[in-house]
């Protein structure tokens, strides 16, 4: 993936299926948090890059930059936080949360939510673009995107997704359109995949937000060694 790089997807990069990898470069040599440049979205392409500790954050103008931050923001079976006041919103069923109900709804609600500085200091867009959603949604069809959703007099109010491979989940994004409907829809996404035997959820790059959620930073070094312990 070297060379001239026009923004998005490379029309002429082959494509891949669920079933194809690609070898990106280890990302425990690199000195930067971008891995590499340029290739596509599809399935294979973006399996390959979340099992190696790698995904796609990119402005709309750009290649698609795939990239592995240092350090790494995770979840932990344990450290999960819920606040008192969430506690109660919870218990009180303020919101009817649901699992894959409607992927495609709370990934363009993602991309629907104004993010002032996300893309660096001159932009407040999203980086969920078309081509983001077309290739999720079709990751999500395959059974390997995951969405929850948070509905409120049955409209949906807010969710999340992400992918998950065997113990590991990737959360990508989450949006609400009510307070406290995102975190609704995350706790309770993520204390099901405890349960269910998940080791961590990355939570890739630090915010406040994730960290009130129980999120710790850890090297990259040690989050590649994780992800490769998981999947083994």
């Amino acid at each position: 993936m070297q060379g001239f790089f026009q923004s998005g997807p490379d029309p002429d990069f082959p494509y891949l299926t669920e079933a194809a990898r690609y070898k990106f470069p280890p990302p425990e040599n690199a000195e930067d948090d971008i891995i590499a440049i340029g290739g596509n979205l599809s399935p294979g392409m973006l399996l390959s890059a979340y099992e190696q500790g790698i995904f796609p954050w990119y402005n709309p103008r750009d290649p698609i930059l795939w990239q592995s931050p240092d350090p790494r923001f995770i979840i932990f079976p344990g450290k999960l936080h819920i606040s008192k006041s969430m506690k109660k919103v919870l218990k009180k069923g303020v919101f009817t949360i649901t699992f894959d109900h409607d992927f495609e709804g709370v990934i363009k609600g993602c991309a629907e939510t104004f993010r002032p500085g996300q893309n660096g200091p001159e932009s407040a867009g999203t980086w969920i673009t078309g081509d983001i959603i077309a290739a999720y949604t079709e990751l999500h069809t395959l059974g390997w995107a995951h969405s929850a959703e948070a509905y409120r007099d049955g409209k949906l109010a807010g969710g999340c997704y992400g992918i998950r491979l065997g113990n590991a989940f990737f959360g990508e994004s989450m949006f609400s359109r009510a307070d406290n409907a995102s975190k609704a829809a995350f706790l309770t996404l993520a204390n099901h995949l405890f349960a269910d035997g998940v080791s961590f959820i990355d939570c890739q790059v630090h915010t406040n937000h994730l960290e009130s959620l129980g999120g710790e930073k850890i090297s990259r070094t040690d989050f590649i060694a994780l992800l490769k312990k998981t999947l083994a």
